[in-house]
């Protein structure tokens, strides 16, 4: 039996956050490269002399923040899309703002859309919220002698070059982004074994699944539709495959096996440092076994525009708080209506929950009241020419080395440099008025969204979990439906393999969405914890029996016949059909039927987490006994 510690504690605020630095790896390549982007178009504009072309550039030059985990070709058309993007966003908001009355409208219209699409395409940090302070700052730059469509070129431009520095790794490591992901997946799953029988179990598995899931997205995903059939490519699938049979097998081994379990895990490690070394050589795996990634760009968008998805909801709430906090700022002075606006598109564009949205919010007042008085500092001085580029990289470094360990300390010298940037390089008459309005505009805009977040949230706490409960389920029957066959190779078989993993990760991210609400509407989240473990484990359980199909080959099909017997696909059915018309109606499930025995103890489980507390329909469930750990 897992393991089954008490419940995680509910989310809170952490101000001992704003003093923590936590652990980021090896910033100082990439932090280089952002500050080598940020200061190479400024001083080609001091150069031509005209600097606010070169600031007005370097908004181009935040490309250099995206995809820096991707494939190198999939990389080069990525970078570009979000040059074009950048350029296009900028565009509009210089064109908005010789029409005060469109300025509000469009960086709305931006936000929206860039904040739909980076959720829907999985676009990592920063997101949706450069591109709507690119707009938005383009309405209030001081850039009257220049045309929209040189605007355009300037900010294209800056992102060309950044996509220069961005791709220059490829001629030293053409495949080093696939090595990297399949070594960490294999870390991974060695720290996975080191935690079996124990209360991080969950959580390590999770973790393990998840970078396997990223390194396939890798391998297949974002590479070209035919690769070439042998090479280094080829080699990391291998490993990547070696490593899923593996995990499979960790998970069929007892906790008390423990010369097993030490074995699998230097296996793992030992296939890491192949990753890191891999050399070409011949696909050794039928291509039928290697499984696919993520859902492409269509099958993505598709799946967000559904109600209530996360992407959607996220969209519809930028909307609303954006219009809200520039018609605000407009009411205080035109001028301050895109930095109220970005405010709130920082608070909600990536879809965080309650708590922390709240803790983001902390952390940007905290940060952004240090970073005033620095920004002060450096518009007293006014530095000029070279010194300007000095400061604009050094802060630039400085940001990326220090965001991920400490938000709140970063944003002490973003700040600083979006007032450097937003001067145009003349000097500023009042620093003491503009500092204060540009606090006012921050509290506004965070006080905007997260009201908005607020007054959005109940509604779709009450129906995420549940229909993602179904939805995996639902996912969990079709694959079984191939693995009763003992086919699990054919093509349908790979997407719905694939399609289960998603559902194990989307129900995952329910769980996190809603366990962060507001105090008084996470009831209901935190009581669904442990089914949604449950279904966790399940998922997990027969994605593993679906490797050890495919390892068996020719054998597979008497080996689904001996698992499931003549009958077991229909008894399982029926058994997720109840479980899930039981958490349709928020009800006690029946008692389950006769199932197969590989699936019984997880069946079982999934079904005692389902105990009704009483009525008010989907997410009123609770749980005996003890909780297991939960996945970070």
């Amino acid at each position: 039996m897992p393991p089954t510690p008490s419940t995680p504690p509910a989310p809170a605020i952490q101000l001992a956050a704003l003093f923590k630095l936590r652990p980021a790896g090896r910033r100082w390549p990439f932090a280089a490269r952002a500050a080598l982007c940020m200061g190479v178009p400024v001083l080609t504009g001091w150069i031509a002399g005209d600097v606010s072309a070169g600031l007005m550039a370097t908004i181009g030059a935040f490309t250099s923040l995206y995809g820096g985990d991707r494939p190198y070709l999939n990389r080069a058309i990525h970078l570009a899309v979000v040059a074009a993007s950048f350029a296009a966003a900028v565009m509009l908001g210089v064109w908005a703002a010789g029409m005060p009355a469109m300025v509000v409208p469009t960086i709305v219209v931006i936000a929206m859309v860039s904040t739909f699409l980076c959720n829907a395409l999985r676009i990592g940090p920063p997101g949706a919220y450069m591109f709507a302070l690119a707009c938005a700052a383009g309405t209030g730059m001081p850039i009257s002698h220049l045309t929209v469509p040189q605007v355009g070129l300037l900010v294209f431009s800056g992102g060309a070059f950044a996509w220069l520095a961005h791709m220059a790794g490829a001629l030293a490591g053409p495949r080093g982004p696939e090595r990297t992901a399949v070594a960490a997946a294999a870390q991974a799953i060695a720290r996975f074994v080191d935690t079996v029988g124990k209360p991080g179990e969950d959580s390590a598995r999770h973790a393990a699944a998840l970078a396997l899931h990223h390194a396939w997205t890798l391998l297949v995903t974002y590479q070209p539709a035919r690769p070439r059939p042998s090479g280094v490519l080829s080699r990391l699938r291998a490993l990547n495959r070696e490593l899923n049979l593996l995990f499979a097998g960790i998970l069929n081994i007892p906790a008390s096996a423990g010369a097993s379990l030490a074995d699998a895990a230097g296996t793992a490690r030992s296939i890491a440092v192949q990753a890191k070394n891999a050399r070409a050589r011949q696909e050794p795996t039928d291509p039928r076994h290697v499984p696919l990634g993520h859902h492409g760009v269509l099958e993505s968008l598709w799946e967000n525009l559904r109600p209530w998805s996360p992407a959607l909801l996220a969209a519809a709430r930028i909307g609303v708080a954006t219009a809200i906090a520039g018609l605000i700022g407009a009411a205080l002075g035109l001028e301050r209506a895109y930095w109220t606006m970005a405010a709130a598109v920082l608070m909600l564009h990536q879809g965080l929950n309650w708590m922390r949205s709240l803790q983001r919010g902390i952390e940007r007042m905290s940060g952004t009241l240090v970073g005033l008085v620095l920004a002060g500092g450096i518009l007293a001085v006014h530095p000029e020419g070279p010194w300007l580029v000095m400061t604009l990289m050094l802060l630039q470094f400085i940001i990326e080395m220090v965001v991920i360990r400490n938000y709140a300390l970063a944003v002490v010298f973003i700040t600083a440099a979006a007032l450097t940037i937003a001067s145009g390089g003349h000097p500023v008459p009042d620093i003491g008025h503009l500092l204060w309005v540009r606090g006012v505009d921050t509290f506004i805009g965070c006080a905007v969204g997260l009201a908005i977040l607020a007054l959005t949230s109940p509604r779709s706490i009450a129906v995420r979990i549940p229909q993602e409960l179904v939805n995996t389920l639902a996912a969990l029957k079709r694959v079984l439906a191939h693995a009763a066959a003992g086919e699990v190779t054919a093509n349908a078989a790979r997407r719905a393999r694939r399609d289960l993993q998603h559902r194990t990760i989307v129900l995952l991210q329910a769980y996190d969405a809603s366990v962060g609400a507001t105090p008084w509407h996470r009831d209901a989240a935190e009581r669904s914890w442990p089914t949604v473990v449950a279904a966790q484990r399940l998922a997990y359980r027969v994605l593993s029996v679906c490797w050890s199909l495919e390892n068996a080959g020719a054998g597979a099909p008497a080996m689904a016949r001996t698992l499931l017997g003549p009958d077991g696909e229909q008894r399982v059915g029926r058994a997720l059909a109840a479980l899930s018309g039981a958490i349709r109606a928020g009800a006690k499930p029946e008692p389950l039927s006769d199932v197969p025995e590989f699936l019984r103890t997880e069946l079982q489980n999934l079904h005692d987490s389902l105990v009704y507390v009483g009525a008010g329909g989907p997410g009123k469930h609770g749980a005996e006994g003890g909780k297991p750990d939960r996945p970070q």
